[in-house]
């Protein structure tokens, strides 16, 4: 973060679960907030991740994606991935 970016304002709140080895693998889970930037956001997160599982080499490159996506719309991610 630059010297003149602001820290952006939480707006809402998700948790990015891993379904399992049968696609689609990710679930992106509403906590709280406002509910269409999570609408919006669960969009592209689909995009990125729904096919790819976390020990996919891709999958760190489009985590870090999504990471730096959330961060930018003022969305607090956590990750449960139980790679059981």
């Amino acid at each position: 973060m630059s010297e003149t970016e602001q820290p952006v304002e939480i707006r809402a709140r998700i948790r990015i679960a891993y379904l399992g080895p049968v696609a689609p693998h990710w679930e992106v889970r509403w906590l709280s907030g406002d509910r269409t930037v999570v609408d919006e956001f669960t969009q592209r997160v689909s995009a990125r991740l729904m096919m790819l599982p976390p020990h996919d080499p891709q999958f760190r490159r489009n985590r870090e994606r999504v990471m730096r996506d959330a961060e930018r719309e003022g969305i607090y991610v956590t990750w449960d991935i139980d790679e059981e």
